[in-house]
């Protein structure tokens, strides 16, 4: 299956007459955008333009222009973060052909780079991933963030990775951190 068919399971958050574009092009449209150097709504909204002959023919769509910003940032405002996440697991699971095994997994937990808002006096993002070394898959990750915005620690949030992803039984690298014994 395409990530484009994972990404179209995801629920869409606009009302009807907003949904004249499909979700799943539409997100993976914005996503090889981003990956392209596009920092902006506006700048998605251009590259679906730019390019938005080739992009039809992959997803076999018939785009006559490129949504407006303003329809690309409601669509991804309104998204379910979990269900994107669960979208992408999916993908991984079935890029390595459904097996559980992918050898060793690579965990390493990340600052946000730009996530920092002195303004609304809200720290930095921080992320933990999981890898697949010898596939460069990665395959999920979790914010290293509660619920009530408070950071839980990297370890406990490691642990709830791996089982989320359900991976227990592989071998894993990951920082000296994870080395103390009462965590």
């Amino acid at each position: 299956m395409k990530l484009v068919n994972h990404l179209s399971s995801i629920p869409d958050a606009r009302r009807g007459q907003g949904m004249k574009y499909e979700l799943g092009s539409l997100l993976l449209f914005s996503i090889m955008a981003v990956l392209s150097g596009a920092t902006s709504y506006r700048k998605i909204e251009r590259y679906i333009h730019n390019h938005r002959e080739r992009l039809n023919n992959l997803c076999d769509i018939n785009w006559n222009r490129a949504p407006a910003h303003n329809s690309i940032r409601y669509a991804l405002q309104g998204l379910d973060a979990k269900e994107v996440e669960k979208s992408f697991r999916q993908h991984s699971l079935e890029l390595n052909e459904g097996s559980s095994a992918y050898g060793s997994i690579s965990m390493d937990g990340k600052v946000l780079r730009g996530s920092f808002d002195h303004f609304e006096d809200r720290k930095a993002a921080q992320v933990v991933s999981a890898l697949a070394v010898q596939s460069n898959l990665v395959l999920g990750h979790i914010w290293i963030i509660d619920e009530d915005g408070k950071k839980q620690h990297e370890i406990q949030a490691v642990q709830e990775l791996i089982k989320g992803l359900g991976v227990a039984d592989q071998l894993f690298t990951l920082d000296a951190l994870h080395t103390q014994k009462n965590s």
